[in-house]
């Protein structure tokens, strides 16, 4: 596994495009986030309005780490739509988690959504050599947790009182993965639901 490269890609589909995350990309964050004042959610990791800086530079400190690769959601016109990563990295297996998710509420539950989790769980298996994706969220968040099973992924279990909310709430962590071996199917079932009209 020496000569894969672990610096974060640039990844293009149809409805979405997945890039590096920048400074530039500040604004476009605040608008994201706006649509549908997703900061109110306790069990999410969306900036409230003047932090978005603080934002990134956290997500920044993590890429340098080595543990972390940010991206910002780009639609198909371009717009910053939300963001997104792959963290807890673990180059040894290697093993990484998928998360920080957050989309604008006019993109929800849309191709858009499916496409980006196509394209990072390909590159995840399919460049990077991953033997295991992984996926974390709250107990609360119970539309992040169908969203997760339907994508193929098992559950692991659940990891109780594992952190708190942003309101100091505590957190039960439900975690879900895909395994190598069953990336083929859950690839097939992904690329099934993108061909289907929207």
């Amino acid at each position: 596994m020496n000569d894969v490269n672990w610096s974060a890609p640039t990844l293009t589909g149809r409805h979405v495009q997945l890039v590096p995350l920048q400074y530039s990309h500040a604004g476009g964050l605040v608008r994201a986030a706006a649509d549908g004042e997703l900061w109110t959610l306790t069990y999410t990791s969306v900036p409230s309005p003047g932090t978005e800086v603080d934002y990134i530079e956290a997500a920044f400190a993590a890429r340098d780490s080595g543990d972390s690769m940010p991206f910002a959601v780009l639609d198909a016109r371009g717009d910053v739509v939300g963001t997104t990563r792959y963290y807890m990295i673990d180059r040894s297996v290697p093993r990484l988690h998928i998360g920080y998710t957050w989309y604008a509420k006019r993109v929800q539950r849309t191709a858009l959504n499916t496409e980006a989790k196509r394209l990072l769980l390909g590159h995840a298996f399919d460049a990077l050599g991953c033997e295991a994706v992984v996926f974390e969220t709250s107990h609360l968040n119970l539309r992040s947790q169908a969203a997760i099973q339907r994508l193929g992924a098992k559950p692991e279990g659940m990891l109780r009182a594992h952190m708190r909310h942003r309101d100091g709430s505590l957190r039960d962590t439900h975690s879900y993965s895909i395994i190598r071996d069953e990336w083929p199917d859950v690839r097939a079932r992904l690329d099934a639901r993108l061909e289907q009209p929207a």
